[in-house]
C-alpha cells in the first residue's frame, strides 16, 4: 500500500510509473509504429509486383521482372537477354510501375501545349507593344 501512505514517498512512486509510461508511448510512437509502417509499405509494393516491373535489388541492381513464382522472382539485369537470376521476394527494395503509353502521349501533348501558350502569350505581348 505505497500509494496509500501519507509520507511524501508515495507520490514518488506514482510519478516514477507516469515516467515510465511516458518513455514507453514515445518508444512506441517514434520507434515501433514508423517501422510498422515501413514494412506495411514494403509488403504492399511486393504484392503489387508484376511481370514487366522496373525493380531495384538490395545490392543496388536495376531490373526487369521476368517472372513471379511464389517467394522468388526472376529478375532480368542489362539488355542481355542471358543474364536472369531468380531472387528472394525480400531482396526487391523498390518497385517502378512502366507507363503506359496513353499517359506518356498525354504528358507530351501537356507539354507540348504548355509551351504554345508561353509562345502565344508572348507574342500578343509583342503585338501590343
Amino acid at each position: 500500500m505505497v500509494f496509500l501512505s501519507s509520507s511524501g514517498g508515495g507520490m514518488s512512486s506514482f510519478m516514477l510509473i507516469i515516467w515510465v509510461v511516458i518513455i514507453f508511448a514515445m518508444l512506441y510512437f517514434m520507434m515501433m509504429r514508423p517501422q510498422k509502417k515501413e514494412r506495411q509499405r514494403k509488403e504492399a509494393m511486393i504484392n503489387s509486383l508484376e511481370v514487366g516491373d522496373t525493380v531495384l535489388t538490395s545490392s543496388g541492381f536495376y531490373g526487369t521482372v521476368v517472372d513471379v513464382q511464389g517467394d522468388t522472382v526472376i529478375v532480368e539485369f542489362g539488355s542481355n537477354k542471358n543474364c536472369r537470376i531468380p531472387m528472394q521476394l525480400q531482396a526487391i527494395a523498390d518497385v517502378e510501375k512502366p507507363l503506359d503509353s496513353t499517359k506518356v502521349a498525354e504528358t507530351k501533348a501537356d507539354k507540348k501545349k504548355a509551351v504554345e501558350t508561353k509562345a502565344d502569350k508572348k507574342a500578343k505581348k509583342a503585338d501590343e507593344k
